[in-house]
């Protein structure tokens, strides 16, 4: 199945899609998930503001909204749209002192821990969800080394 990226009000470009996927599809299956149909949807502030107001009655920004489809508990198979704000994520990079490409991975696999079952609202699962995206952040740069990129 497979993992599309398009835009929503925005130009953004992601690099290297396709070890990018073979990354979130290592990511999914370390987690004991399938990827089936995965669509990151790359957007402006704008309108993840309007999604964030409408959808989840939350009146701020944020760096990404994920949306669960189908069945994972049963399938074994994680399904979803994530909606990615590419100006916050920007933005955070700069106020964390991080390259935008490392912020935007950390997002990505974000949004994907989410569809594996991963949440982050309280700080205990937060502190999960952070090592969890440094784990998987550390894969990525480990493959990326051995494609002689960077």
């Amino acid at each position: 199945m497979p993992v599309r990226y398009c835009n929503d009000s925005c130009s953004y470009r992601l690099p290297d899609k396709r070890l990018t996927t073979a990354w979130l599809r290592r990511a999914a299956k370390e987690e004991g998930y399938d990827i089936g149909e995965v669509t990151y949807i790359f957007c402006s502030a704008e309108r993840l503001l309007e999604m964030n107001r409408s959808f989840l009655g939350h009146d701020y920004f944020t760096d990404v909204i994920t949306f669960e489809y189908g069945d994972r508990k049963r399938t074994h198979i994680v399904e979803g749209d994530i909606f990615i704000d590419v100006e916050t994520v920007a933005d955070n990079a700069r106020i964390y002192g991080a390259k935008a490409i490392d912020e935007m991975r950390r997002v990505i696999v974000h949004g994907l821990l989410h569809l594996c079952g991963q949440k982050d609202k309280t700080p205990r699962a937060n502190a999960a969800m952070h090592r969890k995206e440094d784990k998987y952040l550390k894969l990525f740069a480990e493959e990326f080394s051995k494609t002689g990129r960077q």
